[in-house]
């Protein structure tokens, strides 16, 4: 995995496929190669730049605090360092936060985005699983933990669907395990998020794709932004989680890479 020197810290990605670019900002905790089944679709049509965001898989890890708009800067420096002055961006969950914060600090380097599971703001029942997630990391095994983050962030019928892919899951958890000031530093840079009042600087074409059974970053933040930002449409999958994106990997690959194509 190639590497590179962005806002002062090591920052790890990978290349996939050739074209216009393509930056994949992931979520709370996770490596950019969990973009993997997306890639696979968007790789056909674009230069795709899975990057591991500060904190996590092989990027630096330096002390806190985190901020989304210390990682949007991270972001920048990377395509500084690829030669990449403008370029269409997709986030889940973190990495949304990550993007709107790219598009707020350089509007003229996002030429559209995909917000996926996204907020602007957090309320106190948003803070508050954060929260959780700090304190329940200090306390749970690897296993444990994986078990607590995936029946916030799969949907019933899917957690069902893949109970033991799911179990699997949990007993390779310890395997590259995040450390935990960095957890926990991702996690405060998520709920102190809000660029709720700036939204409508955002001029960059966006989707913004939730499940409407998500019940860590519930619709409701999806809709007020999508009223807010002039040029957005919200995608809703029903009776699917946070990861909507693997749910209903299909539909979501096919109908996130038209809007790509048409932006």
């Amino acid at each position: 995995m190639p590497e590179t020197t962005a806002n002062g810290i090591e920052m790890h990605y990978e290349e996939r496929g050739s074209g216009e670019p393509l930056i994949l900002l992931m979520g709370l905790g996770a490596p950019g190669s969990l973009w993997e089944d997306h890639a696979a679709a968007y790789e056909q049509h674009f230069r795709c730049i899975l990057i591991d965001n500060r904190g996590a898989g092989e990027s630096g890890k330096p002390a806190g605090p985190y901020t989304t708009r210390t990682m949007a800067a991270d972001t920048a420096g990377l395509m500084d360092a690829l030669g990449i002055d403008c370029a269409r961006v997709a986030g889940l969950s973190m990495g949304s936060a990550i993007a709107q914060q790219l598009a707020l600090a350089h509007p003229d380097r996002v030429r559209s985005m995909v917000l996926i599971s996204s907020w602007s703001r957090c309320d106190r029942y948003t803070v508050a699983v954060f929260e959780h997630f700090k304190k329940m990391r200090t306390l749970a095994s690897p296993a444990d933990f994986a078990q607590l983050l995936q029946l916030w962030i799969a949907a019933p019928g899917y957690y069902e669907a893949q109970y033991e892919q799911m179990v699997q899951d949990q007993r390779s958890a310890a395997e590259g395990y995040m450390p935990l000031q960095a957890f926990q530093a991702q996690c405060d840079a998520c709920s102190t998020h809000d660029v709720y009042d700036r939204l409508g600087q955002i001029a960059a074409p966006a989707l913004l794709t939730v499940g409407d059974a998500d019940i860590f970053t519930p619709l409701r933040l999806s809709a007020e932004m999508q009223e807010r930002m002039p040029n957005a449409e919200l995608l809703v999958f029903p009776g699917r989680g946070h990861i909507h994106h693997w749910e209903d990997l299909e539909r979501f690959n096919a109908r996130t890479t038209a809007f790509l194509l048409d932006h």
